[in-house]
């Protein structure tokens, strides 16, 4: 199924580029454009997104209110931060808000078109220049709370070898395909595995399997 991609973009040239490198791509369907996260907000509640490329530097509000809001709309829609910036404020508030990948400007555009097409599957991505913020986040609060350090999960074997699949960005349609199973038996895994971990969605997860060492 194609999927209709919102880029969010206040730099003319950089959306046109933007733009250009997803026109024609064989999972894309409907590209949007906007020039301010007002805009965008707009147009997502108007037409069918279901992937967000969102720039955070915007003029009046920014990108992470943008995808706060968006992401409070209660549509399953996957939000792709793509900026220049590596603050480690920006990286955490952006997760907090609800993203599902963290990507540099610099990114080459093939690979960007990889990783938004894994998030689209369900999977988190982490440029790697900001990787180790996210896990040292984690590792804070680990230390701020041994409590749940040693707590029994009670996840199979099975769940647990998908759970560091997740963790490891791997989307559901490629863990079916490395460990052999149905997509339908790799979402219900999933789907078991959020509900043992008391956790909304994959990101949430690999970030808790990380944080208390589960995997």
């Amino acid at each position: 199924m194609k999927k209709n991609i919102l880029i969010v973009e206040d730099h003319e040239l950089t959306r046109f580029g933007l733009k250009t490198a997803f026109d024609g791509v064989d999972y894309v369907g409907e590209i949007y454009e906007a020039e301010s996260a007002e805009t965008a907000i707009d147009i997502f509640n108007n037409n069918p997104v279901d992937i967000v490329i969102m720039d955070l530097g915007l003029p009046n509000m920014n990108g992470i209110e943008a995808t706060k809001k968006i992401k409070n709309s209660g549509k399953d829609v996957k939000i792709v931060i793509l900026t220049s910036h590596n603050d480690e404020k920006e990286v955490l508030n952006s997760l907090r808000a609800g993203a599902n990948a963290y990507c540099s400007k610099e990114i080459n555009p093939q690979r960007l078109i990889e990783v938004v097409h894994s998030v689209s599957e369900g999977a988190a991505w982490f440029d790697p220049s900001v990787a180790h913020i996210v896990l040292k986040a984690g590792a804070n609060a680990d230390n701020s709370d041994n409590t749940t350090n040693h707590k029994d999960y009670d996840l199979t074997s099975r769940e647990a070898q998908i759970l560091k699949l997740m963790t490891e960005g791997y989307s559901n349609m490629e863990i079916a395909r490395l460990l052999v199973i149905s997509i339908n038996t790799t979402k219900a895994h999933v789907a078991s595995i959020l509900q043992k971990l008391e956790v909304d969605d994959r990101l949430q997860a690999a970030l808790k399997a990380l944080k208390n060492k589960i995997v």
